[in-house]
C-alpha cells in the first residue's frame, strides 16, 4: 500500500486543521520534523490561531511580517552592528542567520496581531467567514399551493 507524506503541507498551513487532523487519523502520519527557526501552530479558539516562532537574538527591527492573499511570510535578518563585529566569540550557539518562513493560510484567515516577547514571535490569526458564506437554517413551513391550469382559468 502506498503512503503519502503530507508533512510539508501540515506544517505550513493554518486554518486547514480539520482536514489534516482527519488525514492524520486515517493515515497515522507522524508529526513533521522542524527546521530553523522552530515554531508552533496552536488553536486558541474556535476560529483563532497563533503561530509562535523562536527568534532568540532578533529584535523587532530585524523581523518582517508580510501578509498577502492566502500566505503569511515571516523574514528575519540580523543587522550587523559595530559592537557585534568587534566581539570575539569562543563558541556561538545562538543562531543569528537570516530566515524566511512561509505559511499558507486558509480562506478568510487574516493576521490580527504580532508581538515579540522573551525571544518568541507570536502572530495571532483569526478566521472571519462572511455572513453570506456561513451556513444558515432554512425553516420548514407550509409551501404555497401549486396553481394548476384549472385554478388559473377560473
Amino acid at each position: 500500500m502506498r503512503s503519502f507524506d503530507l508533512a510539508p503541507l501540515y506544517r505550513s498551513t493554518v486554518g486547514f486543521d480539520r482536514l489534516f487532523s482527519l488525514m492524520d487519523q486515517i493515515g497515522g502520519f507522524e508529526q513533521p520534523t522542524q527546521s530553523y527557526p522552530p515554531y508552533n501552530i496552536e488553536k486558541t479558539g474556535d476560529n483563532a490561531y497563533r503561530i509562535s516562532l523562536a527568534v532568540a537574538g532578533f529584535t523587532e527591527a530585524d523581523l518582517t511580517i508580510q501578509a498577502e492573499e492566502n500566505s503569511l511570510v515571516i523574514r528575519g535578518e540580523k543587522k550587523v552592528d559595530a559592537e557585534r563585529a568587534e566581539r570575539d566569540f569562543l563558541f556561538q550557539g545562538i543562531a543569528a542567520r537570516q530566515f524566511e518562513r512561509r505559511f499558507q493560510l486558509a480562506d478568510y484567515v487574516s493576521v490580527t496581531a504580532a508581538r515579540l516577547e522573551n525571544g518568541l514571535l507570536h502572530v495571532d490569526l483569526v478566521r472571519e467567514v462572511p455572513e453570506a458564506k456561513k451556513p444558515r437554517v432554512i425553516p420548514i413551513g407550509e409551501s404555497a399551493p401549486l396553481k394548476t391550469v384549472e385554478h388559473i382559468a377560473a
